[in-house]
């Protein structure tokens, strides 16, 4: 009994000193006396401390508060605070209160919303902003502000609170890249060059930064712009309204963010992927790159050998997958024998050491699939409603409705298609003036039935996208969800991209159902299946950042290798970095075409980053590009390094510079040379000049490394015939090739006394064997021209490349 009497004496007295009250502060402070929070009487903070170190991070320009209310448009801030028995008691104007529990953990404090007394419905609830003076490093989505010594974060703890701040009443976070911008206080998108960074629970301020949460009150019908269209009927939702928001709020030394949150996810019970028990946020491996190549039942051995010749760990399909979306039957063609197929080839992967992967595009319903026929399902997401005003036959092509507005907005009108009861219809226009008609319309549309409809019937606007899909509702996202995870259930599958995810915006949810769909998709798979599981997608939300492995996007589909969205794909590390993100480069494509050079160009970013990326091949191109096997390897070896912890942290700096080429060659098992080389380019086309006038096309090249054979790659453009190539250094140093070359073939001389003719995919077709030395290049700046004899029209031209190498850094593995 002493033992107990003591015990509740440590208690009582350790909870007046973290909670302790006085004429003029209210106070909490975490178990571990890191962080300490200040309140005013009247509720507004005083200070938001590291309370080891005393200093005060909270920007006091202006009031800020726990917890403020929305009623009507209009903000609502607390008049007085009394913290008792863990509840904090907050009372408004007009007689309005919430209660909330509050918890002292070692690391943060959680707030959660138990009680609140209003006359009026509320809109919402914020969480803050709470605003500091911390502006060195802002993770937007993350929720988390850190300067070189301390770190403070904000996580939400259910799906109904958002990160973020009501900006918009679609509940979609303003999406631009803030830290680009002059006025980074300025949210208004507009004008804004769009990217995927969202203002989320964290965001930059004119002092630093704020961080904030908020939860919606969904207990009736809204009207919002969403998705392309101006007008948008939002539908109520129960999820209990913002009783039960929750958060947690946390301040910890800066090296101790990823651990804090890690505990917060475990400790609140988040979604917290783990293999072998390790947080996969923590592992290597988060960032694995892997080969997309299209397997089937068929050819499921030759993609897994080419996964191992590459030295990845992970294959993934993409392309004709299913027959449909929404359902999810697999593609015949590919897997006869369905989800045990898939299962099958799953099974030779694992017995390899390979888990694989399918993609999916979220809650894009095709219009086969049977969602949508023969019979609609209610559930397919409604831009708004209205009712016919007549009688319809089967056969009537114009259809009287009581209002256009939902049907005449097409920004986003894909499908043109309408729900009248268990008909789909397809329409051509609106007219222009009451009596208000839908005009020629194909009835019985996607296989559905024709029939017959009474007058004050319900008509439906779909939505759609412009993938030619329809979308669903909340309900609809849910089931969608819990079918993606049955076939991840039943096939072992490891490997998921939420493609599309913005799609779930047709819920009315904004952010929250573009975290829902994974959320419960991940809820609903098997435990042992989430070991080691890696998800991705192409955009996230604050709360889903929980539950990927990491966001990997970046298309190969728009330019050259090197172009292709480059920009954007650089501008995603700095954003992975300040939001505790695995690195990736996105996705990048091998074609017949592709050099070995333009190989490790990407290679060199992989391993600057630390990122992974997507390689994807096929079958086809694999056979047909020359240089195959040389291409797997590089992969395997650059990856191998990487992942083994061999390139150290100045040579990565270095190695961020996209001017700056690299070359790496296996020493041993654990070992690589790394030769820096210096890499430049250009054309020489037909030209016509006067007689006698020099036709050369002349180049400035800096070596800086020591002498050495140059190197001489010469590509021919498609229709160009040329002969006698003649490069010279410097106006003394001359090499000639005496051959004739045409249409895409390639030349390469890398010195000595031969040179090889390739085909445009890198086969070789002969050697020749060279009258001159090689050419040799000192150190320094030198002219280089070419020139050649054309044998084809105006547009003929040939492209010189030369490169030099540097002195190779021994690389080993840490790891």
């Amino acid at each position: 009994m002493a033992l107990i009497r003591f015990s509740k004496y440590i208690q009582i007295s350790l909870f007046i000193i973290l909670c302790s009250c006085n004429d003029q502060t209210l106070t909490l402070t975490s178990l571990n006396g890191e962080l300490k929070f200040e309140f005013e009487k009247n509720g507004a903070f005083k200070s938001i401390l590291d309370h080891k170190r005393g200093i005060n991070y909270l920007d006091a320009s202006e009031a800020s508060y726990l917890m403020s209310i929305r009623i009507d448009s209009s903000f609502h801030y607390p008049e007085a605070m009394v913290m008792r028995d863990s509840v904090i008691t907050l009372k408004y104007a007009s007689d309005m209160s919430a209660k909330i529990r509050y918890a002292i953990k070692d690391d943060y404090f959680t707030f959660e919303l138990k009680e609140l007394h209003s006359a009026k419905p509320l809109d919402l609830i914020t969480w803050g902003p709470y605003p500091t003076t911390i502006g060195d490093v802002i993770g937007e989505t993350v929720g988390v502000v850190r300067n070189d010594e301390f770190a403070l974060g904000i996580q939400s703890l259910n799906l109904k609170t958002l990160g973020g701040f009501p900006y918009q009443e679609n509940d979609c976070m303003p999406e631009f890249d803030a830290f680009s911008q002059d006025d980074i206080t300025n949210v208004d998108t507009e004008d804004q060059p769009h990217v995927l960074y969202r203002i989320e629970a964290a965001k930059p301020t004119q002092n630093g930064s704020s961080l904030q949460t908020y939860c919606r009150n969904r207990h009736r019908d809204r009207i919002i712009e969403n998705l392309g269209h101006d007008l948008f009927l939002a539908p109520k939702y129960d999820d209990g309204g913002v009783k039960g928001s929750k958060i947690a709020f946390f301040g910890v030394s800066s090296e101790k963010v990823l651990e804090t949150i890690g505990e917060i996810e475990i400790a609140e019970g988040l979604p917290h992927p783990v293999k072998d028990g390790k947080w996969m946020k923590l592992l290597p491996e988060a960032a694995a790159s892997y080969i997309i190549m299209n397997f089937s039942e068929d050819n499921i051995d030759a993609a897994l050998e080419v996964t191992q010749k590459a030295g990845l760990k992970h294959l993934y399909h993409y392309g004709k997958t299913f027959d449909s979306w929404g359902h999810f039957k697999l593609f015949e063609d590919q897997f006869p024998n369905g989800y045990d197929g898939l299962k099958t080839c799953v099974e030779k992967a694992k017995n390899k050491g390979i888990s694989l992967g399918i993609h999916t595009l979220s809650n894009f319903i095709t219009t086969n699939d049977p969602y949508v026929t023969p019979i609609p399902d209610k559930r397919l997401a409604e831009v708004g409603r209205s009712i016919i005003t007549a009688d319809l036959d089967e056969h009537q092509t114009d259809i009287p409705i009581a209002s256009p507005e939902y049907f005449n907005q097409f920004k986003n009108n894909n499908l043109k298609t309408v729900r009248i009861n268990d008909e789909l219809i397809r329409y051509g226009t609106v007219s222009k003036e009451a009596p208000w008609m839908l005009l020629d319309c194909q009835r019985g549309a996607f296989n559905t039935a024709r029939s017959g409809h009474k007058k004050g019937t319900a008509i439906s606007k779909l939505l759609d996208h412009s993938y030619k899909v329809f979308l669903s509702n909340t309900e609809l996202t849910k089931e969608i969800s819990k079918n993606i995870a049955n076939l991840y259930n039943e096939t072992g599958l490891k490997q998921i991209s939420f493609d599309g995810l913005e799609g779930n915006k047709s819920t009315g949810l904004g952010n929250y159902g573009e975290s829902m769909m994974p959320y419960v998709w991940y809820e609903n798979l098997k435990e042992e299946l989430k070991d080691g599981l890696i998800i991705d997608a192409s955009r996230t939300t604050h709360f889903f950042w929980h539950i990927y492995t990491r966001m990997n996007w970046g298309e190969p589909w728009y330019a050259g290798f090197r172009e292709s969205q480059t920009e954007y794909r650089m501008k995603n590390q700095p954003y992975f970095r300040r939001n505790f993100m695995p690195g990736m480069l996105g996705w990048f494509q091998m074609t017949s075409e592709i050099s070995l050079e333009d190989l490790e160009w990407m290679l060199a970013r992989s391993a600057a980053f630390d990122a992974g990326y997507a390689f994807i091949t096929s079958e086809e191109t694999l056979n047909t590009h020359g240089q195959s096997d040389a291409i797997l390897n590089l992969v395997k070896q650059w990856e191998a390094a990487r992942l083994g912890g061999a390139f150290p942290k100045h040579l990565k700096k270095e190695m961020e510079d996209l001017n700056n080429e690299y070359h790496l060659e296996n020493r041993s098992e654990n070992s690589w040379h790394l030769f820096p080389t210096k890499y430049a380019s250009f054309n020489h086309t037909q030209k016509v000049r006067q007689p006698g006038e020099p036709l050369h096309t002349a180049h400035k090249f800096e070596n800086p490394y020591t002498e050495q054979p140059i190197q001489i790659t010469i590509k021919l453009a498609e229709e160009t015939v040329c002969k006698n190539i003649v490069v010279e250094l410097d106006n003394y140093k001359k090499i000639e090739f005496p051959i004739t070359l045409s249409d895409n073939q390639i030349l390469r001389y890398e010195g000595g006394d031969k040179a090889t003719v390739y085909d445009q995919h890198w086969n070789a077709i002969k050697t020749i064997t060279m009258e001159d030395d090689a050419i040799l290049i000192s150190n320094g700046s030198h002219t280089l021209t070419a020139d050649c004899t054309f044998l084809s029209g105006k547009a003929s031209e040939i492209h010189i490349e030369l490169k030099t190498f540097g002195e190779p850094t021994v690389l080993n593995t840490t790891n």
